[in-house]
């Protein structure tokens, strides 16, 4: 009788039932954590990346850009329908692909951080090949989303 379970109603005191108890991570040495699951905080997605993109003529570029001079937000990735093929990440730490809330720093060594709208497009659209510096900046994106500028 002893091993039946008391139903949860019959207890007399109000119960908490805590979670089995885990062990904590075993102990790694600092200048390993970067690397290391248990201790990665996946900041290093926010790092600035380099992207390399080549375009074939007549070719779409495969993202939508939005905001510029006017939003003083800067240039963000609206829609990215460019994943995978021939984008050359900085290492393989980051991701090789453009995501929506990326912030175009520049393209081609051109700063993009305070440029009008028509001129990123231009230069975008011209390029063959595009070397483009980006930071995934969520705070920033969403900010100019609300504002609606495009």
């Amino acid at each position: 009788m002893m091993d039946q379970k008391i139903p949860y109603d019959d207890y007399q005191l109000p119960v908490v039932f805590l979670p089995s108890y885990e062990n904590p991570p075993a102990w790694i040495p600092p200048q390993d954590r970067v690397h290391h699951p248990d201790y990665n905080n996946e900041l290093s997605q926010f790092l600035p990346r380099t992207i390399v993109l080549k375009k074939p003529p007549g070719a779409q570029l495969g993202f939508n850009i939005r905001g510029g001079k006017a939003s003083q937000l800067g240039i963000f990735i609206s829609k990215s329908l460019f994943m995978c093929c021939q984008v050359v990440p900085d290492s393989d730490a980051h991701t090789a692909g453009l995501q929506e809330g990326d912030q175009v720093l520049s393209v081609n060594d051109v700063d993009f951080q305070d440029i009008e709208h028509s001129k990123a497009v231009e230069i975008l659209k011209t390029a063959r090949e595009i070397v483009m510096r980006v930071r995934f900046f969520p705070y920033n994106y969403q900010r100019q989303k609300e504002r609606t500028v495009h």
